[in-house]
């Protein structure tokens, strides 16, 4: 009977450290995961900012006698593609990411061609509410990188969680999958050619 009662402790003993250990793991994804969708946020937020700056910006881009209305309506265009896609916090697999991701660098070639162009009018390039929409808008890109290099890296943390072991058992269990990074864009790995 003693020995019986023995493997009986034992077996509970094994349940139960096993279980608290499951539990820690859960409730560690879990937080992982909350810290992702803060990160997510924050990229959101930024990339609205871009967003809410544009409409000023190409106002006043108007005012510029003759300036090129084909530019302005891509800025416009690109905008608008870049504030539909929307991607739920909860659903952050790499697709969507990518998508997103991709209607953002549309937006920000936009962007590039109408400051690129507005170097060639001299009275835009005075106006001191150009000056300071520009300087409003590089400050935001930087702020994009900021966010969405933290992202990435709440991402790597939430996904070596959800893929080591015993995280992997656990994630299946509770409905944890990974996460989509934000990668590099197209053609970036080229550097710009500069001409004298």
């Amino acid at each position: 009977m003693k020995k019986s009662t023995l493997v009986i402790v034992i077996i509970l003993a094994v349940v139960v450290l096993f279980g608290g250990c499951g539990v820690k793991k859960y409730n560690s994804l879990v937080q992982q995961d909350e810290v992702v969708k803060s990160k997510w946020g924050a990229v959101q937020s930024q990339y609205q900012r871009r967003a809410d700056l544009i409409p000023n910006l190409v106002s006043t881009v108007k005012g510029a006698a003759n300036f090129e209305k084909e530019t302005l309506t891509q800025v416009i265009e690109a905008r608008a593609k870049a504030t539909q896609i929307t991607v739920n916090a909860n659903d952050l697999s790499p697709e969507k990411i990518q998508q997103f991701q991709a209607a953002q660098g549309q937006l920000t070639a936009a962007l590039g061609k109408l400051l690129m162009v507005s170097e060639a009018y001299p009275e835009l390039k005075a106006n001191q509410n150009f000056q300071d929409l520009q300087a409003q808008l590089e400050g935001t890109e930087n702020r994009i990188a900021v966010a969405r290099n933290d992202f990435n890296d709440a991402v790597k943390g939430y996904n070596s969680g959800v893929r080591t072991f015993p995280g992997n058992i656990i994630a299946g269990f509770g409905g944890f999958h990974e996460k989509g990074y934000f990668e590099a864009d197209k053609g970036s790995e080229n550097a710009p050619k500069v001409q004298f």
